[in-house]
């Protein structure tokens, strides 16, 4: 089981790397293809439009393959993307390549949760989830750095490729520890979409897309927020995006424990400790050390929030989970999207480079309300009972129907003793 998690977690390193990379590299790669660095700003919109589009119809597509084919075929959709992306020979090029390269990305978030889930304990899967997103939070420590050295000593090219090194890893860590699981009785396109019309799924997602959306209002300009207000040099920054990460680690280790002890209190907490950490950073971007420090507690309080809206997504679309999960990262990719327009909205019209963070704290708190009304109406009993926990159970009870041939009800039956 561990060596397993490892493999997924790789998988989420891979993914967090190229996506926060080419920001930190896009002078190098404007003028390795010619274009304007705004122009090339569009590359990063083409990631995520490849993440917001595969998420769901990759999913579906693969709704029959068992996950452990399917995280297989996704790793290799990645290493070509990256791969295409090193060897682009112009910006159109570029574009499609960083547009196949984002495909993947959700899919093998989802199944790969699904997967982590299903591999220890009811009681203990939120950690197991928790495990694999460590992977992109360490990205953020060590391979985002790492990456952009390397394209800026070595060219642009050389971190995409890199990037495809470290996808062939994770695909041969798959393919040898990732144990098989066969799909549940109920498996398919059908049922992962009637799953996704579930009136609690639509309310996980639009809690990630608004609630998150406060954390990237604020990602987004972190940067020019630190040298214009906190007098950080550029050549430091880097340092505090690693301190940044840092927090994501520690925000990531807390949520899989408290996710299996009480999800929508952890979901609750952690978007009013990111409400209160934007406006908190509002005051104390001016001072050095007060700065950095909320920077760290603003990077645990996002991450936080990720592991709770995963497991309550692939609670609610009970024993079709795979297209919530995937879909759990379209919707943080909106977030991105969304955060970062109202972010640059409020600077242009003049609130200054702090206001973000009141734009944030806004959302975040527009996030909890949406996260509060879905609690409200929630039937599945108590709401502070580890969802994750049901939606493993349900989804392995389906399993064991298609192992040993039983209809789903008398599998189910038979686990409730």
């Amino acid at each position: 089981m561990p060596l397993a998690l490892l493999a997924l977690a790789v998988v989420a390193f891979g993914i967090g790397t190229t996506e926060f990379a080419t920001m930190g590299l896009l002078p190098q790669i404007a003028d390795g293809v010619d274009v304007s660095v705004p122009h090339a700003g569009n590359l990063v919109s083409a990631y995520a439009l490849g993440v917001v589009v595969g998420a769901p119809v990759l999913t579906g597509i693969g709704a029959r393959i068992p996950h452990k084919r399917l995280l297989l075929l996704l790793s290799a959709l990645f290493v070509a993307g990256n791969t295409a992306s090193a060897l682009a020979p112009d910006f159109g090029t570029l574009f499609a390549a960083r547009f196949i390269a984002g495909l993947p990305h959700g899919a093998l978030f989802g199944v790969g949760a699904v997967v982590a889930s299903r591999l220890v304990a009811p009681e203990r899967a939120a950690r197991a989830v928790s495990k694999m997103f460590l992977g992109l939070t360490v990205a953020n420590i060590v391979g985002v750095p790492l990456g952009t050295a390397l394209g800026q000593h070595l060219g642009w090219r050389s971190a995409y490729y890199a990037v495809a090194v470290i996808g062939l890893v994770a695909l041969a860590a798959i393919a040898a520890f990732v144990p098989h699981q066969p799909r549940g009785a109920q498996s398919g396109i059908r049922h992962e979409l009637r799953a996704m019309g579930n009136k609690q799924v639509v309310l996980g997602l639009a809690t990630a897309v608004v609630g998150f959306g406060g954390f990237f209002a604020v990602y987004s300009y972190l940067v020019p927020m630190l040298t214009h207000l906190t007098g950080i040099s550029d050549t430091s920054t880097t340092l505090v995006l690693a301190l940044y990460g840092v927090g994501m680690t520690v925000g990531t280790l807390l949520a899989g424990p408290l996710t299996d002890r009480a999800l929508r209190p952890t979901l609750y907490g952690g978007l009013v400790l990111l409400a209160a950490a934007l406006v908190t950073f509002y005051f104390t971007v001016h001072s050095t050390v007060p700065a950095l420090l909320t920077i760290t507690f603003i990077g645990a309080m996002g991450s936080l929030i990720t592991t709770p809206v995963q497991m309550l997504l692939m609670a609610k679309a009970k024993n079709a989970p795979t297209m919530a999960a995937a879909s759990n990262h379209s919707a943080f990719n909106l977030a991105n999207a969304g955060g970062a327009w109202l972010g640059g909205l409020v600077i242009t019209a003049g609130w200054g480079w702090a206001a973000p963070n009141l734009a944030g704290a806004a959302l975040a708190v527009a996030g909890l309300v949406l996260a509060v009304i879905s609690g409200r109406i929630d039937r599945g009993g108590d709401p502070s009972e580890p969802a994750a926990s049901r939606a493993v159970s349900v989804t392995k009870e389906s399993d064991r129907a298609a192992q040993t041939g039983q209809p789903e009800q008398t599998a189910r039956a038979a686990a409730n003793g």
